[in-house]
């Protein structure tokens, strides 16, 4: 790869991390809202260093040919590079959903001694986290016969008629990916990745308020909603039904 290509890699690769982190949302695809700044400042140095080796060519090279041999050269394999910058700019990958969810490591419960009072709201918005830790550690069973609303997207459990509402969350980028679960009963299963919002009450299974008891719903309606932009968290149920 010669050195008017190295500097082009440089500048496209700057430009597609800006155009993913500055310019649009699609950075949140990949990694955590925190590391935004981080991109952008990379985007730009990338562009600067581009810049800084196009400018390095108006002056005579010295020292990178002796003997007969140009040690300036880099491996071929660098073309490969491109690949990613352009995908950057032209058609980035889309955000994990239902495939990963399907083979994706399932985030651990966290362990909650104490809860405080549900409030009073029908139907109860809360999140697939929140609402799996009620039923397999509340030992006061407040959410028996609670009707509750929850936010998620879908994924089929093919072989059979459920599926599991879904929640994908991230520590640090995509690589780290884990995924919350809710199985969803009575209630027809939309398009895999199709955002819904979900009313029902805790399918009975197992004892509630023990590890026993499944996180499931037994589903009373569903309504599609907009993706969120940032879909790597367990938030609140969003948006307006469509």
């Amino acid at each position: 790869m010669r050195r008017p290509l190295q500097v082009t890699l440089l500048v496209l690769s700057g430009l597609g991390l800006l155009h993913a982190s500055l310019f649009t949302d699609l950075c949140l695809r990949y990694v955590k809202p925190s590391m935004r700044p981080m991109l952008v400042i990379s985007g730009f140095l990338l562009i600067v260093l581009g810049i800084a080796e196009a400018w390095s060519r108006r002056k005579p090279d010295q020292g990178d040919d002796h003997a007969g041999h140009n040690h300036s050269k880099v491996p071929r394999v660098a073309w490969l590079l491109f690949l990613p910058a352009l995908s950057l700019l032209f058609y980035a990958p889309p955000a994990l959903g239902a495939y990963t969810a399907s083979r994706a490591a399932t985030k651990a419960v966290p362990v909650q001694d104490a809860f405080d009072p549900l409030p009073a709201t029908s139907p109860l918005p809360i999140t697939l986290t929140d609402f799996t830790t009620r039923v397999q550690q509340d030992r006061t069973r407040a959410i028996k016969g609670r009707t509750v609303q929850m936010t998620g997207f879908v994924t089929p459990d093919k072989g059979t008629e459920h599926w599991d509402l879904t929640r994908i969350m991230i520590s640090c980028c995509a690589a780290d990916a884990q995924s919350i679960k809710v199985r969803v009963y009575g209630i027809p299963a939309l398009s895999a990745n199709t955002w819904v919002t979900i009313t029902g009450t805790w399918h009975a299974s197992g004892t509630l308020g023990t590890s026993s008891a499944a996180a499931a719903l037994d589903g009373v309606t569903v309504e599609k909603v907009a993706k969120p932009v940032n879909a790597y968290q367990d938030a609140l149920p969003f948006g307006t039904p469509r």
